[in-house]
């Protein structure tokens, strides 16, 4: 499927982005392990998270639509998770296809590590080329019994059911869906498990765990967890807005003069919004309104309005608390006055793609001028952008990019490949539509 976006007229209005990806994963797996039933309210229901909800039904955890009580009164969608607890799933009957999902796959090596009974973790061929290396090697330390394919470096991943000890692990790069992995696999090690980061990432997993009655601990980058775990208490959860999908809407009214949008309930976590400190510093004009917390997680409105940006250098602990905001970061990079340079950055050659040479042939196409490196890019700006097919690489956030691009680039630009984007945002194009419709008509 293609999608053809032309030059847009301010945008203006109010927009809800859809529930926090990382949240609703750990959601759901939290909840089939919880005693008893769990509600996931505002979820995201994008083909990453749809990929969790088909290994826990291959699991024996019942994972249905259900209605709940909106604060407001009225009616809203949920999904009603009947946990089954720490060792009540059962073996599958086959692979579990984590589709695209590297957060599907590496959440769950840690929960299938300590379990009774042997499985496979598979997914597409995209996911069959990230690295899994990097959590194979941390849980074969507590006891693991665990390989993957290439050398043991990718999937497909064997996991045979074994006795897990805690660990101590000091992370080489910071992540939180290996930190998550590892943390998780702690529910079943006999001992302390302790995961020491180079630098802060998402804490999600940290705080929904201590919320459901597991003993751990955080001081600084140290994040320890006793176990084994007696049990997970069951706890309804409300998934806040997530920062990475409202990340293109904040870049799109930066950049389309005249613009202002209103953006409800996003996720401000300190660990997720590298992005919004970053765009402060080049210039944007951002607010905060209406500070609150649902459950567990920093909530506010942001407004935002158009206005010029200047280069900036991006670099160190920011890293990791924008890992996936890298792509529309460039895009803002590219009309910015100035060389902005990102380093420290080589996790995004590991992602769904390559993405310093994704992003690099992205805006380039498009006119950019950027400059790949080993650890990151070098983009200088402002360029007048211009319309051109883009080939998205089958990489959703490299599709969103490229159109929101195509909002202030001249003439048409046709992004190929864009079924790939409600992996994460399954409404993008609607909320494009609605805000830009002569893009689209």
């Amino acid at each position: 499927m293609n999608l053809t976006v032309r030059p847009a007229p301010p945008l203006r209005g109010v927009v809800s982005v859809p529930g926090d990806k990382s949240i609703t994963h750990r959601a759901l797996l939290l909840g089939a392990l919880g005693e008893g039933p769990t509600r996931v309210r505002g979820y995201l229901d994008g083909g990453d998270c749809r990929a969790t909800m088909g290994c826990l039904a291959a699991l024996g955890v019942e994972v249905a639509p259900t209605a709940t009580r909106t604060d407001e009164g009225g009616e809203g969608n949920a999904l009603l998770v009947r946990g089954r607890g720490l060792r009540g799933w059962r073996a599958p009957t086959g692979p579990l296809d984590c589709v695209r999902s590297g957060t599907t796959m590496r959440l769950l090596a840690g929960l299938l590590a300590g379990q009774r009974f042997d499985c496979v973790l598979d997914g597409a061929d995209q996911l069959r080329r990230r690295p899994m290396d990097r959590v194979i090697v941390p849980l074969r330390a507590m006891g693991a019994r665990i390989d993957g394919a290439d050398g043991g470096r990718r999937p497909p991943l064997a996991i045979a059911g074994a006795a897990l000890h805690g660990a101590e692990q000091v992370l080489p790069v910071a992540s939180a869906q290996v930190k998550s992995c590892l943390l998780l696999a702690g529910l079943y090690a006999a001992g302390e498990t302790v995961v020491i980061e180079p630098g802060p990432s998402r804490d999600h997993t940290e705080r929904m765990l201590a919320a459901r009655g597991v003993a751990i601990t955080t001081e600084g980058l140290r994040h320890a967890l006793r176990g084994p775990a007696g049990s997970l208490a069951a706890l309804d959860t409300t998934v806040p807005g997530d920062f990475s999908s409202a990340a293109y809407w904040l870049v799109a009214a930066l950049l389309v003069p005249g613009s202002e949008l209103l953006l409800r309930a996003v996720n401000v976590n300190p660990t997720r919004t590298g992005l919004l400190d970053v765009l402060v510093a080049m210039g944007a004009r951002i607010a905060r309104l209406d500070p609150r917390d649902e459950g567990g997680e920093p909530v506010a409105d942001l407004l935002v309005r158009a206005g010029p940006l200047r280069a900036v250098d991006v670099g160190g602990e920011v890293v990791p608390r924008m890992i996936d905001e890298f792509p529309v970061l460039a895009l803002a990079a590219a009309c910015a006055e100035g060389v902005t340079r990102v380093r420290d950055a080589a996790e995004l050659r590991v992602k769904e793609t390559d993405r310093v040479a994704t992003i690099t042939a992205v805006l380039r196409a498009l006119g950019a001028r950027v400059e790949p490196r080993p650890d990151g890019f070098d983009v200088e700006g402002p360029v007048a952008l211009v319309g051109a097919p883009v080939d998205s690489h089958g990489d959703h956030r490299l599709a969103m990019t490229a159109a929101i691009a195509g909002l202030v680039a001249a003439r048409e630009t046709v992004v190929l490949g864009a079924e790939c984007i409600p992996d994460s945002y399954p409404g993008f194009g609607d909320t494009l539509a609605r805000l830009a419709p002569e893009a689209l008509s």
